[in-house]
């Protein structure tokens, strides 16, 4: 009773979850130019996760495996669905979510049976993360949507996602965590694990017996997945921006029932992966162009964001791609060797930056 009359009061004075306010991007979230000045390693037709054991890097494009090595990319395997997700096991091994809804196994990248295979109850996984017991963990964004109609479970206030571990030994699969607002991208530590919720603009730490607690709040994009940096700590991608005329539409349910009912999804009042390749593009607000030059402080339809956490789950530095950029919808970002390798879902990219240019504090 006491949480309804709360909602209540925060929606008639426009506070708590009904403020369509943005935390803005200051301090170690101040943005620049970093990803626009990121190598091209490969332009690909569907870029969606990326994996390294150490030896080689591995990259999802649409149903293809492809072994990234400098310039080119060699196809390994094809597989009958897209690739929505990919992990790296200890000895080799490689996990592979197949259109959210199926999980493989595999002792190598190669290997012609999979080991193992899930897909009871399995929906949209979007992320797959290697657990320290030898269980896998897995983000499963929607019980609703399909892994690549993100875009309506934001629109529809998607509370369905779950954190599942999967068990090769066994088969089983248990849910950690369930009732979050879409979640996309997982890291396992000791113990718990950290999860990024995207609609809730957040980073939650998940304990053993399902309890969540917030590691980092308030975020102004939408988080996505997490992988691990060299002295400790983490890299979070966001696969685009928050609004205000997003955070305002989301508050309107009858306006959304006709813009989903009446208008191509394309061009909703929504985020999006890229933006600018058509006049019927939704307004942003403010100064998008001003004498035919976009600015960079536009109010963005699209973004481009990595950011480098600390150990303990705050932001340290961020790589943008701001709205005048190109490198925009970036879904992952790894270590490997000397640089950290990123894919930029909106133009089909994936890029490089040597971690050596971010100076003393991606070496420390």
């Amino acid at each position: 009773m006491i949480a309804a009359i709360s909602e209540f009061a925060n929606r008639f004075l426009g506070r708590g979850e009904a403020a369509i306010t943005v935390p803005s991007f200051d301090g170690a979230l101040k943005p620049n130019q970093a990803l626009e000045q990121a190598d091209i390693l490969l332009e690909c037709e569907a870029p969606e996760d990326l994996t390294t054991d150490g030896t080689s890097l591995l990259l999802a494009d649409g149903v293809r495996l492809t072994r990234l090595s400098g310039h080119s990319a060699t196809t390994v395997r094809a597989f009958e669905r897209p690739i929505s997700a990919l992990a790296s096991l200890p000895g080799g091994g490689l996990a592979v979510a197949l259109g959210g809804t199926e999980v493989r196994l595999y002792d190598n990248a190669t290997a012609e049976a999979p080991a193992a295979t899930f897909s009871q109850g399995l929906h949209a996984v979007n992320a797959l993360a290697p657990a320290s017991d030898g269980t896998l963990i897995a983000t499963d964004g929607s019980s609703l949507h399909d892994v690549g109609d993100w875009a309506r479970d934001l629109m529809e206030l998607g509370k369905t996602g779950r954190v599942l571990r999967l068990d090769p030994k066994s088969g089983a699969i248990t849910q950690l965590a369930g009732g979050l607002g879409y979640a996309f991208g997982a890291i396992a530590g000791d113990g718990s694990v950290l999860v990024s919720e995207s609609w809730r603009h957040r980073l939650v730490s998940i304990a053993p017996d399902g309890a969540c607690k917030d590691v980092l709040r308030h975020l102004p994009v939408y988080p996505s997945r997490l992988s691990p940096a060299r002295g400790g700590g983490f890299w979070l991608t966001a696969f685009t921006a928050r609004t205000q005329l997003v955070e305002f539409v989301l508050r309107e349910p009858a306006y959304r029932r006709r813009m989903i009912a009446e208008i191509d999804p394309e061009f909703w009042v929504a985020p999006r992966l890229r933006s600018g390749h058509s006049f019927k593009e939704p307004l942003q607000g403010a100064h998008i162009k001003t004498m035919g030059v976009m600015k960079p402080w536009a109010p963005p339809r699209s973004y481009g964001l990595v950011i480098r956490l600390g150990a303990d789950g705050l932001p340290r530095y961020s790589l943008h791609s701001r709205a005048d950029g190109v490198n925009h919808g970036i879904v992952a970002a790894v270590e490997f060797g000397g640089d950290l390798v990123v894919i930029a879902k909106g133009p089909g990219r994936v890029i490089k930056l040597p971690l050596a240019s971010f100076g003393e504090e991606a070496s420390a």
